[in-house]
């Protein structure tokens, strides 16, 4: 049988210091049926000439420029709107694949079995210039990592890495994609997808990680924050998705850690939000 397409989706804004390692990345995999999209928006700095010299190079690429800012979750939309792959990266532009990813998730997932929706990994943790900071397993260790049914674990704490998934077509479509609506994508993803969707996870390092100062996660912990929001919807999303006294549970575990950031960033506001669902899942 012909291997399936995988569509990989490369988010691309002011990435004009890594985006041509992160392309080659792609084009270096030792899987051959590969879709690269590649999806700019609206960067400020030289990423675009950046990627139309890669382009020039390697006719394949399909080069999406938007001409505003809209955000990770619907730049990602947009491109997935043109893809065809049945497996699908949404890859940021500042990351790095190793050259095998691609073959051992697609081969993982289809030995896995249709209920297996996402596969996710280690991965190494670099910096700016590239060098190595650690890995994702030095804060969740592989033995605490779940993987099958990981609806109410993922509720309550956090542990995959969002950089390293490898994901069914058939998932995306179910969800309509991301929630553009929200600051950010993976919390909202991992509920509503495992929700439905077995995960599978291989304990070995995949992908390379990259943590930049001015990073989205960077800013998620600041007063008025619009992933602080994000985080309160997706909470309320959980609400009306748990049936079983044990995921209501874990909820109010969440909950009751997101009231304590927010105490601590002084948005009464929304903590005062997040007691109110308190209440409803207490119900």
């Amino acid at each position: 049988m012909p291997s399936p397409l995988v569509s990989v989706i490369c988010l691309s804004y002011n990435h004009a210091s890594f985006v041509e390692e992160a392309i080659r990345s792609i084009l270096d995999q030792t899987y051959s049926e590969v879709e690269l999209i590649v999806v700019d928006d609206a960067s400020t700095d030289n990423s675009v000439s950046v990627i139309e010299n890669i382009i020039t190079q390697n006719g394949d690429i399909k080069f999406i420029k938007l001409n505003r800012n809209v955000g990770n979750c619907t730049a990602f939309n947009i491109g997935f709107a043109q893809s065809r792959g049945e497996f699908v990266i949404d890859f940021a532009a500042d990351d790095v694949l190793l050259p095998q990813r691609i073959e051992e998730g697609v081969n993982a997932l289809m030995e896995a079995g249709s209920e297996f929706g996402v596969q996710f990994s280690d991965a190494a943790i670099i910096d700016k210039s590239g060098d190595a900071l650690g890995f994702h397993s030095d804060k969740y260790p592989h033995s605490s990592i779940p993987q099958g049914d990981i609806y109410k674990e993922v509720i309550h704490r956090y542990f995959i890495c969002g950089a390293s998934m490898l994901v069914r077509r058939e998932v995306m479509e179910m969800l309509n994609g991301y929630d553009e609506k929200l600051a950010y994508e993976d919390f909202d993803f991992w509920v509503r997808s495992a929700r439905r969707y077995k995960y599978l996870y291989l304990p070995k390092v995949m992908v390379k990680k990259r943590v930049l100062k001015d990073s989205m996660v960077s800013r998620q912990f600041i007063k008025g924050s619009s992933q602080l929001r994000s985080t309160y919807e997706v909470c309320r999303k959980i609400n009306s998705l748990n049936e079983t006294e044990e995921e209501d549970k874990a909820l109010r575990s969440r909950i009751r850690y997101e009231i304590k950031v927010c105490l601590l960033l002084f948005d009464f506001s929304l903590a005062a939000d997040y007691f109110r669902l308190l209440r409803e899942v207490s119900v």
